[in-house]
């Protein structure tokens, strides 16, 4: 429990969900207050005591405000959003004593009354003489409604566009964020919160630094989920009737749609950017300068057709891309072990034996197109005698004779070895067909882990297959239609069947039929799915549009290494998929995309591209859009010299995968952009996009110029509810980040936190990895938000008085205590804003909270408490603290702006000074005075002290529990030490000319006495210091009716009897403001 230093503290208790009840006994006179609240928002009654004829009516949470928290000191005074008189409630919360002296109920209005029927004279005649915070700063943020007024000002007063034009005038240097697009299909999740919200803390925090940090939002607007939900939207009869060029209408309307709803959402975030100039991947421009990239990597010869096996999605009727697949655990094939009797045989060891290769595939409905079995030359095989099978062998590699052995149940007797290359020219028989084909060779993909060691090779059906397939010049055999269905050169027998359902079991029937199947078996193992309808894939070779990626994946494997990775796992994850990778699919078979603009023959299917062509298609999409290409005839597709050639041609289908439409955005908007930069100087987006858009967007980059597109790449991890868990529908933990903003439809279980509390949780996570949210942690989130709004509130409050031009007191003249909290606020500055630079955001935040919570509340706010409200309002003590607070808030805004901005903002249009800036973003970021750095003994010191303090805040909670004090100024605290060294620095603050520089203003106590000697038990030793003990006894002399400490000068004044020194100069002179009521 935290204390108060003086009774002109006001603390009111937000406890939720229990009673509150404070109870203070009578002392010296006066009555304390009582207070009742049942946490249900009943009325709570308070009564003050008769002396100050002042009481209150009602308690209410609305306008309290606590700054700081443990045994250091709590509580501020409550003071509403007008300013109040009289609120001079004196409250230790050690004891929960004090005067309750707010009419709360009229409070909450803005005001307070004083108790009826009582004259001003009859009250505290020094109540007014307590100076008191004031200011319009709501404790309640009001998020909800007070955000999007704030957001409104920005707009209207273009505070963005104006920090960009300041920026630049004054020669700031660009810095680029370029924003990977989000596909525009439907709502925002929490995964697009958290990566705007990154971006946006990054690109405010380098506009405040000066720089010329321009950010422009963007959409993936092309592809085959927008066609889904146009097709979802339709009845079946429309469906029918429906042309391709009302699918792009239809498509194009509704990605503009979700486009429009997710700027407003992108907005509500506190998201900063150049909206009205966002870039769409669909706008002509930007199919421009994509259709250039593809032209330029077509002319280097990095693109080419091709027949080769491709990922097909026989439920979307397309290619994929590898980026567009997904890999759901549980998938279990019908796997099945196959005997394909040799035909002819070359090798010694096989003369004179009837044998057969044992293959194993998890695809039976591609046995049709089985062209060759490969093995691996190094391997060594087993000819095996079967049990049971009469004269029959089985050819098997000899590691997993066993295992086989075991799943067909039959015993394999070995007769004879041979190495794979040996087989290699034999032939066999195909179980089904009339035909004979070989034994190849082929690469290490065929190992001993699994199966049988013999490969089944369909070069139709797999990209290992297709490669062995072209090097023994064997044919490319797919009886696959774009349904995946089989084909008629599969059989009579098994035409039309569906290849991933009926397909497998006709086939697995004939080859038992036939005597072939040794084993069938399910098989749980990684399976390739389309991304979108959730269904899986299948290998297919059709003629496809591929970028050769072989021509330049060295430049590519040398530009990542150019890069900055962050975090540095990256570099390698990007690098083996790079590596790894085949020629990149670029070809889709559907009608919402940029069209590939070449023609072909229509007499021999020749495919048609020139530089020529190109270029005129490129300028007609410029002026028309990509619709051109599908509205226009082929004749005015072609350029002029091609025109007579028109009729024997034919345009196109295919449209380009939408990975090389966003990956071509370095072309369409960073390069493009005069006040953007090329590269760019960060990328950041989910750790999925190092096989995404990161690739893309470096393959294309490199490709055409030889370089990556950007400088820095920064991953983020995935979020994930409280206990872990991938959010899902049917797991029902799913949290929208609407929500969280607005609050659910029970705003009791879902209140409304506002976008600041959002963003709180994004810098308080460390973001590298997966990151976790659910309620109880909003919950923490929003506490730790009110804590830090509460401390601007009460330093706001605090200056409504102070005048910066004619107040403010000079560094060099400053006391000590707030020479070493400037200190502390200048190293803060340094460790934030290079935190800020380098990205770790989490650090940003836990530097922020521990300079809050640990340096101010518990420590310099509690101290300064005596000196603001009690000093007199022109006292140098008093300017002197009210000078650090003005430069904590010059400081302290800016700092939270990236991450807070509307608590940040809030707080700067309620300054109570005049400034220059209008807004806390023009302001700019307070430059770090290396002045303010102390070292030294000063700093020595001031740390010790701050370790003896915690020790008399330790001992002083014991003796209030023992109740031997209530308040702490009531204790005298005596330290005994046999330290010469801590006694001399102890010593030295046991009084100041300055009057703040004390011991008893430090510990928040009347009086210190410091004793030379043994310390005895219990002591607190201080390394290199020494020991020193701690005790509390009662204070001597009386209590000061204004200020709460005990003095021996308290009634030797004849006109005020019950002031203290300190106080009767301030009443006998020039009173304090009084804080009149509204």
């Amino acid at each position: 429990m935290a204390r108060m230093a003086n009774p002109a503290y006001s603390t009111w208790s937000t406890t939720t969900g229990a009673s509150a009840l404070a109870t203070a006994k009578r002392a010296r006179g006066l009555r304390a207050c009582r207070r009742f609240s049942d946490g249900q928002g009943k009325k709570t009654v308070a009564r003050c005591g008769a002396r100050f004829g002042l009481r209150c009516p009602a308690y209410s949470s609305r306008v309290s405000t606590v700054v700081g928290t443990s045994s250091s000191l709590a509580c501020a005074a409550s003071f509403s959003r007008k300013p109040f008189a009289r609120s001079v409630a004196r409250v230790s919360d050690r004891q929960q004593e004090g005067l309750c002296v707010v009419g709360l109920r009229q409070a909450a209005r803005g005001g307070c009354v004083k108790a009826s029927g009582k004259k001003k004279d009859d009250d505290n005649p020094y109540s007014d003489t307590v100076l008191l915070p004031q200011t319009d700063f709501s404790m309640r943020a009001n998020a909800k409604a007070r955000e999007p007024e704030l957001q409104a000002w920005w707009r209207e007063n273009q505070v963005y566009e104006e920090l960009l034009r300041q920026n630049r005038s004054a020669g700031g240097d660009n810095f680029t964020l370029h924003d990977g697009p989000p596909y525009a299909n439907g709502t925002l999740h929490l995964g697009h919160a958290m990566n705007k919200v990154l971006k946006d803390i990054i690109v405010k925090h380098r506009l405040l630094k000066g720089k010329s940090a321009a950010f422009v939002p963007g959409w993936d607007c092309h592809g085959l989920p927008i066609e889904l939900k146009v097709l979802q939207s339709l009845k079946s009869k429309e469906r029918k009737g429906l042309t391709p060029m009302s699918m792009r209408g239809k498509a194009r309307d509704f990605a503009l749609k979700t486009i429009g709803e997710q700027a407003e959402q992108f907005k509500r975030y506190g998201v900063w950017g150049d909206y009205e100039k966002r870039y769409q991947t669909l706008d002509p421009e930007y199919e421009a300068k994509q259709l250039e990239v593809f032209g330029r990597m077509f002319m280097e010869g990095h693109i080419y057709r091709g027949l080769k096996p491709v990922n097909w999605s026989p439920s979307s009727r397309t290619a994929l891309a590898e980026a567009e697949l997904e890999y759901p655990p549980g998938h279990k094939s019908r796997s099945i072990y196959v005997a394909m009797p040799l035909a002819e045989t070359k090798a010694e060891a096989l003369e004179g034996l009837e044998a057969s290769l044992a293959i194993w595939t998890t695809t039976p409905w591609t046995i049709p197109a089985n062209l060759a079995v490969a093995v691996n030359s190094e391997i060594e095989y087993a000819v095996c005698k079967m049990e049971g099978g009469g004269s029959s062998h089985l050819i098997v590699a000899s590691d997993l004779v066993e295992s086989l052995s075991e799943k067909i149940g039959r015993a394999l007797s070995i007769v004879a070895k041979l190495k794979g290359s040996e087989l290699e020219g034999c032939t066999y028989k195909h179980p089904l067909y009339e035909r004979t084909s070989p034994v190849v060779i082929g690469g290490d993909y065929i190992t001993t882990e699994s199966g049988t060691g013999l490969v089944h090779t369909a070069p139709g059906h797999g990209q290992d297959d297709f490669q062995v397939g072209q090097k023994y010049g064997l044919p490319i055999l797919s009886p696959v239609d774009n349904a995946g269905r089989l084909t008629s050169e599969a059989g009579e027998e098994f035409e039309g069947l569906n290849v991933l359902g009926d397909a497998n079991e006709a086939i697995i029937a004939a080859l038992e039929r036939e005597g072939a199947l040794l084993l069938e078996e399910l098989y749980e193992h990684k399976y390739p799915y389309d991304w979108r309808t959730k269904k899986p894939t299948i290998f297919r070779a059709t003629e496809q549009w591929f970028a050769s990626v072989d021509g330049f994946k060295k430049d590519a494997l040398d530009a990542i290494d150019s890069v900055e990775w962050i975090p540095k796992a990256g570099v390698k994850r990007i690098r083996a998929m790079t590596s790894d990778r085949s020629d990149w699919c670029i070809s889709r078979q559907r009608k919402w995309g940029v069209p590939i603009p070449v023609f072909y023959k229509k007499d021999s299917g020749e495919a048609i591209v020139t530089e020529e062509t190109l270029k005129h298609v490129i300028d007609l999409v410029r002026e028309k859009g990509s619709d051109a290409w599908f509205e226009l005839p082929v004749e005015d597709l072609l350029p002029e010299s091609l025109k007579a050639e028109a009729s024997n041609l034919t345009k196109g289908e295919d449209t380009m995968d939408v990975w090389f439409d966003s990956g071509s955005s370095w072309a369409g908007v960073v390069s493009a952009r005069e006040e953007l930069n090329y590269p760019a100087d960060l990328y950041l987006e989910g750790s999925d996009q190092h096989r995404g858009w990161f690739q893309s967007s470096l393959l294309t980059s490199v490709a055409v110029n030889g370089c990556a597109p950007y400088k820095t790449v920064l991953t983020h991890g995935f979020v994930l509810d409280e206990k872990g868990a991938k959010m899902s529908k049917s797991l029902g933990n799913i949290i929208d980040p609407k929500n969280i903003i607005e609050g659910g439809n029970n705003q009791k279980k879902d209140p409304a936190y506002g976008a600041d509390t959002l963003r709180l949780w994004v810098s308080s996570v460390d973001y590298s990895s997966d990151v976790l949210i659910g309620p109880s942690i909003l919950k923490q989130t929003s506490e730790i938000y009110r804590k830090l709004r509460g401390t601007i509130r009460f330093v706001l409050g605090n200056l409504h008085d102070f005048n910066p031009e004619s107040d403010a007191v000079s560094y060099d003249s400053l006391p000590l205590f707030d020479k070493y909290i400037l200190h502390q606020l200048v190293t803060v500055q340094e460790e934030v804003d290079s935190n800020f630079e380098s990205f770790q955001f989490s650090k940003v935040f836990q530097t922020i909270q521990r300079f809050n919570v640990v340096d101010l509340s518990q420590f310099y706010l509690d101290v300064v408490k005596d000196r603001l409200y009690i000093r007199g309002s022109d006292s140098f003590e008093r300017k002197s603290c009210q000078t650090v607070l003005k430069h904590m808030l010059d400081t302290l805004l800016p700092m939270i702006a990236p991450i807070l901005p509307h608590l940040a903002e809030d707080a700067w249009q309620n300054l109570p000074f005049q400034t220059s800036s209008k807004s806390v973003f023009l302001h700019g970021l307070a430059e770090a005075k290396s002045e303010w750095k102390m070292s030294g003994a000063d700093l020595q010191e001031l740390e010790i002290l701050r370790s003896v303090r915690s020790e008399v805040n330790r001992v002083a909670e014991i003796a209030r529990k023992d109740k031997l004090i209530g308040s702490s100024l009531e204790a005298k605290v005596v330290i005994r030490t046999d330290s010469q060294e801590l006694h001399t620095i102890l010593s030295k603050y046991s009084e100041s000319a300055n009057g703040v520089d004390e011991l008893r203003y430090l510990f928040i106590c009347s009086q210190v006495d410091l004793k030379e000697g043994p310390a005895g038990e219990g002591v607190t030793e201080i390394p290199e210091v020494g020991t020193f003990r701690a005790t509390i006894e009662r204070a001597g002399g009386l209590r000061c009716a204004r200020c709460w400490n005990y003095s021996d000068t308290v009634g030797t004044f004849g006109d005020h009897k019950e002031l203290c020194d300190r106080c009767h100069p301030v009443v006998q002179g020039k009173k304090a403001v009084a804080n009149v009521a509204a």
